[in-house]
């Protein structure tokens, strides 16, 4: 089951929770007994198969009568709904059903049901998306005073303090998880110096302060070094890592972001870590390249965004790599969330990869909002 981006998720979840006083008003009988929220994979006459946010599937039986109210995106006023046809419910609309148990225990029978539809759901994703990139920053947890509410980061070269109020939402990232919709509910005092986090709200002129309405954080495993093998059929390869000397095996996955640098791009990067400017990187040149070069700000999401994708078949032992990838287990290695190869010259100004880290540590939150684009 794919769910939809946090922001959402969330306007879903007050829409359906508005739906209940529009179905005393529509003059339907008062919803008995179960409520469930999920998506619709199949639609079979008046039945559907739901998959719900809890990971399994049931059924639903539209009993006829039953009031169908569709939300559009971002909408949260009962008044707002509209009254919408058996018929125009699809796969992949977001549906919270309302009803009682059929006699087997294990279906449900609808008497209502609030519908987002896909198309709505990837409208609101894609504000969502525009919105973090306007009003997001993404750096190094430097401080973190919890009695204050404030989170003090290093955004490339400058310093931004998040400031938190009590109806700021607080996440943080699975231990071994790329999504950043799996985070789970946390406190300041979850976040730790050395964590990446996100946060979107209200900058101040200068963009040294945001006022939060949402973070996300979590901690993740920087690596770069030379691959000394790759197994495509696994989706493994094997790095030795420049800071600790040691081989590192890396789990890839359909959901890590695998890039690779142009040699002028890289090149123009391996400048930017000696302090040198680089006519490379200055100068206008066609593709992504000509963009990419000149990133400002520490934030290289975007530059990663215009790319081309690279296949775990494209590396070759020996060659250089970066990776930000889960911390992993003793059980599980950790997975990608973004590996960048074609980074031979990055690595040369940096031999013992003390310079990579300022570049490394953005890319940790490629997968958060306003840095994943999938």
């Amino acid at each position: 089951m794919k769910k939809i981006a946090f922001l959402g998720f969330a306007a879903f979840l007050l829409a359906a929770v508005a739906c209940a006083p529009l179905f005393a008003q529509a003059g339907a009988p008062a919803p008995a007994g179960v409520k469930q929220l999920g998506s619709i994979q199949k639609i079979t006459g008046r039945w559907l198969s739901l998959a719900t946010d809890q990971g399994a599937v049931i059924m639903v039986e539209i009993q006829p009568g039953a009031r169908l109210f569709r939300f559009a995106a971002g909408q949260s006023d009962p008044k707002s709904a509209t009254p919408i046809q058996l018929a125009d419910l699809q796969a992949g609309d977001r549906v919270l059903v309302r009803g009682k148990l059929a006699d087997d225990g294990k279906a449900i029978v609808a008497s209502a049901i609030a519908v987002m539809k896909q198309q709505d759901i990837a409208q609101l994703k894609q504000q969502e998306l525009l919105d973090w990139q306007k009003r997001g920053v993404g750096g190094l947890v430097k401080q973190v005073d919890a009695s204050a509410g404030t989170v003090t980061l290093t955004v490339g070269a400058k310093t931004v303090v998040v400031t938190t109020t009590p109806k700021t939402t607080c996440k943080r990232y699975a231990p071994d998880s790329v999504k950043w919709e799996d985070a789970t509910a946390a406190k300041l005092d979850d976040i730790h110096p050395g964590d990446q986090l996100r946060a979107r709200g209200n900058k101040n002129d200068d963009g040294t302060q945001l006022a939060a309405e949402e973070i996300v954080a979590g901690t993740f495993r920087n690596i770069a070094g030379l691959v000394t093998a790759v197994d495509s059929a696994q989706g493994t390869l094997t790095v030795q890592d420049l800071a600790t000397r040691k081989p590192v095996s890396v789990r890839i996955t359909a959901d890590s972001q695998m890039k690779k640098l142009p040699p002028q791009l890289a090149q123009g990067l391996a400048m930017r870590m000696k302090g040198i400017s680089s006519p490379a990187a200055a100068a206008p040149a066609a593709g992504a390249a000509s963009d990419a070069a000149r990133p400002r700000g520490g934030d290289l999401n975007q530059m990663l965004a215009r790319l081309p994708a690279a296949v775990l078949a494209d590396l070759q032992k020996g060659e250089a790599v970066m990776i930000v990838s889960t911390q992993g287990s003793s059980a599980q290695p950790p997975v990608a969330i973004t590996l960048l190869g074609g980074v031979e010259p990055m690595l040369t100004a940096s031999p013992t990869g003390e310079g990579v880290q300022s570049f490394l540590t953005p890319w940790s939150l490629a997968s958060a909002p306003g840095g994943d684009q999938q």
